[in-house]
């Protein structure tokens, strides 16, 4: 897994990276089986302040774009403070990775299912063209 952290208008600390490097790295009990299988996953973190001379109210926006073997995955938010920001950043990209997984293993699963019927005879429909 690659990470690119980048700063916008102001200055990233070590704190701030730690933040981010242990959030991203949750996201990695979705991503493990990926890069066991030799995938490639490329996550670029973006976090700034939206204006420099704004001192209250919604200053901090963040974004983030996680490439899994050419599928992105985007998510971006904008808070007062730049923790929540990351929070929700994660969360948001959390819900997205497991729900592309639920739906391809169901589809899997249902195409195996409708194979199953038909060689067992109890359906006549050609899981491959759909047709009867």
């Amino acid at each position: 897994m690659k990470i690119n952290l980048q700063g916008k208008n102001f200055e990233l600390t070590e704190t701030i990276k730690d933040y981010i490097l242990k959030r991203v790295t949750n996201l990695e009990k979705l991503l493990s089986t990926i890069e066991t299988r030799g995938g490639e996953i490329m996550v670029n973190f973006e976090v700034g302040k939206s204006t420099k001379h704004h001192k209250s109210g919604i200053v901090f926006h963040s974004d983030c774009l996680i490439n899994i073997n050419g599928k992105k995955f985007y998510s971006s938010s904008d808070k007062e403070d730049l923790y929540q920001t990351i929070d929700e950043i994660k969360e948001n990209l959390f819900n997205e990775i497991k729900k592309s997984k639920d739906r391809r293993q169901t589809l899997f699963k249902r195409g195996a299912a409708s194979i199953k019927k038909m060689m067992k005879g109890l359906s006549k429909r050609n899981p491959f063209t759909s047709k009867y």
